[in-house]
């Protein structure tokens, strides 16, 4: 049950009270309270079991500026963020990458919006909070943040906007002071302000009358900051798509069902061949890539997010597109390519090792944000210019230097805008190479950068981490013993797989068979990686441990294929469901959510190898293959049924435990 509480000090602000405690009902809060002072809130607060809404009784807002805050998908805990100019007794924020990095900064970016949602796990740090304003609670224990040790920032804790902070204002103050993590909700195209008279709540008022809501809920629904192709090509008139959707009562889930059924039908046109086909499948594409977006854009219109949403559409989007590449080479192969499946394996071994970095790559990047700036020795080294550098472009919305920045990275619009092109007026050859290509050249420009400037960020994330989880090293790598380095392991287990492939590759086109010897080496190096596992993961280049482990797996599987001479839509069928296993991985650390229920039973990429590299000596490659791919793909189908229907029901009381 959601508590939406308004703090109303002053008995003469009753008038705006009772507006903003009806907002708060159609912005759907369960139950709504008027607290007199914070004492009182903090026992409010005490009692409640979900999230709590809380704002102060000086803001005029639209209805549905409450209820993206309410709904915000973006984390547990979220503050309205504005750009007015701070008033007395408003707090200062400092944001990065969406998160409340600092209350009361000298280098502020907005202002506090005087409302925000608290999740139950920070609800006891609220209370403590509120008690604490109010004076009935001794100061906090210290925590490690160097604001609170900090005297340059320390007083601005207490202090903002010119004199002591209001009620509110104190409370998200405290609570950015005890390290809770506070993500940021920016007011665009609606109205908000915070007002201190007459005159101001006034021409509020009139400001929020002056905007059609639902017509700005509807332009809301697209990303403000989105790449090149969808920006043009596609949200121009998916809006329309997605207004129509709403009005039947299709949900999000719903679209994106149906865009996966366009992507399969567009795979099946591009493996079938000839012009017809390639063009009804180039535009079956783009038409399920239209749809890919709505889904999102539905989702923020009518603000009906989840968790299970949100998985599912990380998912289905890798599904689609490993779809697409297989059927473009078996296309490939069909008009008489000998190497169709092994290009469509290359292209999703590389976008899943790219995936990989992106992911790890944002989480360094979002835990950065959240620790203290810390001027290094080489601030005006290379990795400090680079990071200069982007923030610049990035702040030059729709300039030249940034289109090119967005475009030059290949995201997914530009790859299913060049599939489609490509398949469509050449055929799926030509497709499945430039998808290599550009991926390639696009990886090597990120990963180049990205290194650079993570040298000069050092922040070790790794370590904030479950690495193990994220490795995915299972219960084989917890019995060898423990060998530093995990980075340069990792890389020479990569390589050692990816010499094996090749080897593979000579040997087999020449006629002969792969030596023993070269896989069970390849197999040491495997094992060497392994023992990473329980190293410490505090370098500043180690988030690209996950992904060098994943190619390490991949290339070594394809190696044990090719070397037991397996079909190659075997081989790149139990390389999808390797990565089916990963994104889901990868999909609940962006989510913040908690391992897969029988991640133990995937037995992990150690053991996964072995089993492989034993099904090959034993002359049984494509049964080891087949078998395991196979389990795998049991386990992963019954994880997710566990994980989104049969724990949450048990969790509502809906199914009891036996006995």
């Amino acid at each position: 049950m959601t508590l939406a509480i308004v703090l109303a000090a002053d008995p003469a602000a009753g008038r705006l009270t009772e507006r903003l405690a009806a907002q708060w009902r159609r912005a759907g809060a369960d139950d709504v309270r008027i607290a007199a002072d914070l004492t009182e809130l903090a026992d409010l607060v005490a009692a409640a079991t979900g999230p709590v809404l809380v704002s102060g009784a000086d803001l005029v807002a639209h209805t549905a500026v409450l209820k993206h805050l309410a709904t915000s998908p973006v984390g547990p805990t979220v503050a309205l963020v504005l750009t007015d100019p701070p008033a007395p007794g408003q707090a200062t924020v400092r944001e990065e990458r969406g998160q409340v990095v600092e209350v009361g900064a000298a280098d502020a970016s907005g202002v506090f919006g005087g409302a925000l949602r608290v999740g139950a796990a920070d609800l006891p740090a609220l209370a403590e909070a509120a008690r604490r304003a109010a004076g009935a609670a001794p100061d906090p224990a210290p925590v490690p943040d160097a604001r609170l040790t900090d005297p340059a920032t320390a007083s601005a804790v207490g202090t903002a906007g010119g004199g002591t902070l209001g009620a509110v204002d104190r409370l998200v103050a405290d609570l950015a002071a005890r390290g809770t993590l506070i993500f940021a909700q920016r007011v665009r195209l609606l109205v908000a302000h915070r007002v201190g008279d007459e005159a101001q709540r006034a021409a509020a008022e009139a400001a929020v009358a002056a905007v059609d809501e639902d017509r700005a809920e509807l332009k809301l629904s697209v990303k403000e900051r989105d790449d090149f192709f969808t920006t043009y090509f596609v949200s121009t008139w998916s809006v329309f798509v997605t207004k129509a959707a709403a009005r039947i009562g299709i949900g999000p889930t719903g679209v994106t069902m149906v865009s996966v059924a366009f992507a399969v039908a567009a795979a099946v046109l591009f493996g079938a061949g000839g012009r017809p086909a390639l063009v009804a499948g180039a535009v079956l594409l783009y038409l399920g890539f239209v749809l890919d977006c709505v889904d999102g854009q539905l989702a923020r219109y009518t603000r009906h997010f989840s968790a299970w949403g949100g998985w599912l559409d990380t998912m289905a989007d890798r599904f689609k597109e490993y779809v697409v590449y297989a059927g473009l080479g078996y296309g490939a192969t069909h008009a008489g390519f000998r190497y169709g499946w092994a290009l469509a394996l290359a292209a999703m071994t590389l976008q899943t090792v790219r995936h990989m970095t992106d992911t790890w790559y944002g989480a360094l990047h979002d835990e950065a944000a959240r620790r203290p700036k810390v001027v290094s020795a080489d601030a005006g080294g290379i990795g400090g210019k680079l990071n200069a550098a982007s923030t610049r472009v990035q702040a030059d919305t729709g300039s030249v230097s940034y289109w090119l920045k967005r475009t030059v990275v290949f995201p997914i619009g530009e790859r299913w805008a060049l599939i489609a092109i490509a398949a469509a007026l050449v055929g799926p050859l030509v497709a499945l190479v430039a998808v290599l290509v550009w991926g390639t050249l696009a990886f090597a420009y990120t990963g180049g950068l990205r290194t650079l400037r993570a040298r000069w960020m050092r922040v070790p994330v790794m370590a904030t981490v479950d690495a193990a989880l994220h490795r995915d090293d299972g219960l084989l790598a917890r019995t060898l013993p423990v060998a530093r380095r995990p980075l340069l392991l990792a890389v020479f287990g990569a390589l050692g797989a990816a010499g094996t492939l090749v080897w593979a590759l000579l040997a087999v086109h020449g006629g002969g068979d792969l030596p023993v010897w070269v896989p069970v080496l390849a197999l040491v190096l495997l094992l060497g990686a392994a023992q990473g596992s329980r190293a410490s993961h505090d370098g500043s280049l180690d988030w690209l441990v996950p992904a060098a482990l994943r190619a390490a797996e991949y290339l070594f599987a394809i190696a044990i294929g090719v070397a037991g001479r397996a079909p190659a839509w075997l081989i790149f069928g139990y390389v999808l469901v390797l990565t089916l296993h990963h994104y889901d991985l990868t999909a609940r650390l962006e989510k913040r959510q908690s391992a897969p229920p029988l991640h133990a039973a995937t037995l992990g990429w150690p053991a996964r190898s072995v089993l492989l590299a034993i099904g090959l000596i034993a002359g049984y490659a494509s049964i080891a293959l087949a078998t395991l791919g196979a389990y795998l793909l049991v386990v992963f189908v019954a994880s997710v049924v566990l994980a989104w229907v049969v724990l949450p029901a048990r969790a509502r009381g809906g199914v009891r435990s036996p006995g």
